[in-house]
């Protein structure tokens, strides 16, 4: 039991450097001194960093799929799902390094394989159910097709990752990806629809 918590705490806070710093710029080196241990201590239960951003990143997709089930299980419609979904990504993305998705792109294609299935299975189903739904309840336009607007949901969430698009020194990854899901979600919108949106915006900024 001691083994299995030591290396969750390693991808607990091997992910904190990540998200930070990227993934190329953090060392195996670096991961020791954060953590305070050898070397030696991390190649006891990961064979090289790739094997530690790999399984990292399987276990971050994991937490997400289990967050937003939860909101999925919690919302009272399709545009109420949207609104927590756009919260929660206010807080993921606040300490994310942009180049995340580059460097893992790049350099560890075991982890950048496991980013494609879960962004081409479960975030594009979870998209057109959604979209689907929405449409059900009347709050998006019966004219859309979710299978096309799924593709472009996906799109826009690499787009905002792009450092040649939005440049770090220019932008905020925040900002940048919030923009996008915006925009994204005002051309689904109908009139009643539109309504809701705004108004349950409003509840959640008061709320805080």
């Amino acid at each position: 039991m001691e083994e299995i918590e030591s290396k969750e705490k390693i991808l607990v806070e091997a992910e904190i450097l990540f998200m930070k710093f990227g993934v190329r710029s953090v060392s195996m080196d670096d991961i020791a001194r954060h953590l305070a241990v050898s070397k030696k201590t991390l190649y006891q239960h990961f064979a090289d960093k790739d094997e530690l951003v790999t399984l990292m990143a399987k276990r971050h997709m994991s937490q997400d799929k289990v967050a937003f089930d939860a909101i999925k299980k919690e919302s009272k419609n399709a545009i109420d799902e949207l609104v927590k979904i756009s919260e929660l990504l206010k807080r993921d993305l606040q300490d994310m390094n942009p180049c995340l998705l580059f460097d893992l792109q790049k350099f560890h294609a075991k982890a950048w394989s496991f980013w494609l299935d879960y962004r081409d299975n479960y975030v594009r189903q979870s998209v057109v159910r959604n979209l689907k739904q929405g449409m059900e309840e009347g709050f998006y336009r019966p004219d859309i097709s979710p299978e096309i607007l799924a593709t472009v949901r996906i799109e826009g969430i690499e787009l905002g990752f792009d450092l040649r698009k939005f440049p770090s020194g220019k932008f905020n990854l925040t900002e940048v990806q919030l923009q996008i899901f915006d925009h994204f979600i005002n051309g689904l919108l109908t009139d009643k629809g539109r309504k809701l949106y705004e108004k349950s915006k409003i509840q959640i900024t008061t709320k805080k």
